[in-house]
Order: structure tokens, then sequence, then C-alpha cells
């Protein structure tokens, strides 16, 4: 598969040392990984000089952006942006510059400048930057499963024999888990007698983990509305159907998008205490009847695979270098989109008008209002 370019692709993150060290920035390596495959990649970092990597104060001094129309800007590298808060000062840095934004959470705030388009990794986000900015362009480029997951998930192996159940009744992973798992759902489950491990810190082996729980609970809905952002993409609970453990998780924001109720997960929460105990406990008791269907769960594995999403960044990186090279070289103007303010009150401008006019043809004619 060929790149659409031969423009350099440049990841921006903060850094890339323990300090920031989370899901969203192993995502953002995995990404920068898969595209390297199309088009030449460099991460930068912006917050910590690393010996490993190019600084963005020092990589902007030395290449100050190209004149429009000139042959320099034809070359440019393409600047992907991510890290949510940090993506109005980023975008103002490198204004001038072909970038886009490679949007995961939605709800930060911040409106986008025309002509930046967004690189989403859910429908949900496309969906929110689809209302916010329906004039930028917009591509779906869901996030990759590591192929480690594909490879070493145990979800084909034969059920233990009868009697016998994996190490591991039900995990729980402590981050982002509710109050009401953690404070209520664990403590009445571990009183039933199931094996219960709730999990916290670094995992070296997340999947030798994961292969050894038969029911994985994951409810992030009240730890992402207290940050007042969403889900942006939801790995842990593919990450779970991969090893075969039965999911109960939340559906808020983009887990919507992959996981369909009773057929790839059950609803955690789901009305009452005691529904969640019986559904749970039966899960464990007979986890065959909870998992999905294995054709369905193949279908969404390998719609989440490596080699599926390379087809989609492909076809985004193509999208985003004809649109620049349009602005860039072409001259080609940016469509802007209107405020929500503004079409509000062009909204009640026209209500204001045609009731105006209503009222003087009634005046006119002698003929009374509707």
């Amino acid at each position: 598969m060929s790149a659409p370019s031969s423009r350099l692709v440049r990841f921006l993150v903060p850094g890339t040392t323990a300090k920031f060290r989370c899901g969203g920035l192993l995502v953002e390596l995995q990404t920068a990984r898969l595209v390297s495959r199309l088009a030449p990649v460099e991460v930068v970092t912006y917050r910590q000089r690393q010996s490993d990597h190019p600084f963005l104060a020092d990589l902007l001094k030395a290449e100050p952006p190209a004149a429009p129309g000139s042959a320099a800007a034809a070359g440019q590298p393409l600047w992907i942006v991510s890290w949510g808060f940090d993506v109005p000062a980023l975008l103002r840095q490198l204004r001038g510059r072909p970038v886009a934004y490679h949007a995961h959470s939605s709800g930060y705030g911040f409106s986008l400048p025309p002509g930046v388009p967004v690189l989403a990794v859910s429908r949900n986000t496309l969906g929110y930057w689809g209302d916010r900015a329906p004039r930028n362009p917009l591509a779906l480029v869901p996030n990759a499963l590591d192929p480690i997951w594909i490879e070493r998930g145990a979800r084909d192996l034969p059920p233990p024999p009868q009697g016998e159940r994996r190490p591991i009744d039900v995990l729980v992973q402590r981050r982002k888990s509710s109050r009401y798992v953690l404070e209520q759902l664990v403590p009445a489950l571990r009183r039933r007698g199931l094996r219960v491990e709730v999990q916290s810190g670094w995992v070296e082996d997340l999947v030798g983990l994961f292969n050894s729980a038969t029911v994985v609970l994951y409810d992030s809905a009240d730890y992402w509305r207290s940050q007042g952002v969403s889900e942006g993409f939801g790995l842990p609970p593919l990450e779970a159907l991969a090893c075969g453990c039965v999911l109960f998780s939340s559906f808020n924001h983009a887990l919507a998008d992959t996981l369909d109720p009773g057929l790839l997960g059950h609803q955690i929460g789901c009305g009452s205490l005691a529904a969640d105990l019986e559904r749970i406990s039966a899960a464990v008791a007979d986890p065959g009847r909870w998992r999905p269907a294995p054709e369905r769960l193949q279908r969404q594995l390998e719609g989440c695979s490596e080699a599926a999403l390379l087809e989609r960044w492909r076809l985004a990186l193509a999208l985003v270098e004809a649109h620049w090279q349009r602005l860039l070289t072409s001259g080609a103007v940016p469509l802007r989109s209107s405020s929500t303010l503004r079409l509000r009150l062009e909204r009640l401008l026209g209500r204001m008008r045609e009731r105006l006019g209503t009222t003087l043809e009634a005046r006119l004619t002698g003929r009374p209002r509707l």
C-alpha cells in the first residue's frame, strides 16, 4: 500500500516518559507507528525536552512557515495535535502550517479555526465535531487494537472443565471505575463468595491479567461526567472481549459505538444492585451463555485491527493532503462554520420577518391573521 504523499507527518505529544504515561499517549504512539507505514513520521514533544525526540519550539524556530503559493509550502510537514486541553495553544503556534486535529475525547469547549481537519477516533466524537465544525474536513479513524490482544487473547480457547473457572471471577480496573462499582457492587459480589480483583497501578502483562478473568466490569460514565469531557474511544472493553471475558460496561459516549447491549456486552448498573448481582453471578457460573457470538465478536475485532485501520488512515491522509494542497498552493479559502449564536439570531429574525409580513398583509387585505 503506497503512501498518499511523501509529506512528513509529525505527531505532537507532551512527552513520552513515565510522567506522561496514559492510555491517550500509548494510543498516539501506536497511531504514529501505524501511520509510519504510509508516510514518514516523527514524534515531537512540546513540554518535555527529550534526547530521543525533537522539541516543538526548536523546530518552529528552525523552520519558519512557508509563504502560501511558494514551492516550499507544498513540502511542509503535516502536524497532528491531539492533547485536548493543549489543542488551542498548539494550533496558535502552528498557524500557517498544515495541521490536523486527532480528536479523542470531546467536550473541551474550544472551537476549531476554519480549515483545520478533524480525524475523529469514534462516531461519537465525529458527531460532536460534525455539529461544531461542519465545514472543516472530517474523517473517522478509530483507534486500533494492539495486535498483542488479537494474538494472545484467550477468546478461542475451549471452556475449562466443568467445575473449574479462571483464577479471577470478576476483574475491575480501579481507574475510571465508579463509586457504585467500588463501594457497593464489589463488596456485594465478594459477600457472595466471588473472587474479585481490583487492579490499580501499572501492569506489565495486561493481556495475561485479562486472560485470567471470567468477567470484566467497566463503568466509566461517572468518571467522564466529572471530567466534563467524553469517553473518546474506550479500548479496555474491546481488550476484555478479545480475551474471552464476559463484559459488563456502561454505554456512555464512544462506548456506544462498539458495544451492542446484550450482544457484545451487558449494561452495568442495570436498574438495581440486585439485578447486577444476579446477572454477574450467572455469568461467572456459565460464561458461555453470556459471551458474544464468536462470529459477531470476530467481525468487531477485525474492524479494530491495524490492517483495517491502516486503510482508514490512508484515506484520511489523502483527504488532508488534498485539502492543504488547495489551501497552500492554489490559494483556496477555507469555509467557515456559522456560530450557534448567529444561527439562532437568523432563525429569530426570520420568524420576526414572517410574523411582521403576515400582520402587514392582514392590514392591507382586511383578512384576519391565522
